[in-house]
């Protein structure tokens, strides 16, 4: 059997950057696959993007609610932020437009994790000494 060659791919249209940390900060699966996914989706110069919940959950098999959880446990956990933007529709109708999502550095990220995991070890040892 022979195999043909990949056509060529645009490393800049058709792959994104995951960073190696994602791995290490507690997150659930859902929450990566919806970081994956907004990583996918941001525009590498404002670190934004626009879609909506059901958009993400079809992309990743998950309903809006639980897309809805993992942003939120996302946005709790310093790698994204999030915001409610305005759409103007017919008849000059102000409406909820999808979320803002913006991707904040991954060093704010990883300096959340170990700070929170300090403050869980010395809730630990307080206990130990009550206890």
């Amino acid at each position: 059997m022979k195999y043909e060659q990949y056509p060529s791919r645009s490393a800049k249209r058709n792959y994104f950057p995951l960073p190696n940390e994602i791995f290490s900060l507690g997150l659930s699966t859902g929450e990566i696959a919806t970081y994956a996914y907004l990583m996918r989706c941001e525009d590498r110069e404002t670190y934004q993007c626009y879609p909506s919940y059901e958009t993400i959950g079809e992309a990743i098999g998950k309903t809006k609610n639980t897309v809805m959880k993992y942003a939120h446990g996302l946005e709790e956990k310093h790698l994204i932020y999030t915001e409610p933007t305005t759409v103007w529709g017919e008849g000059g109708l102000k409406r909820n437009g999808n979320l803002r999502f913006t991707i904040r550095p991954i060093e704010e990220a990883k300096r959340y994790h170990v700070e929170r995991q300090m403050r869980e070890n010395e809730r630990k040892k307080l206990e130990e000494q009550v206890a």
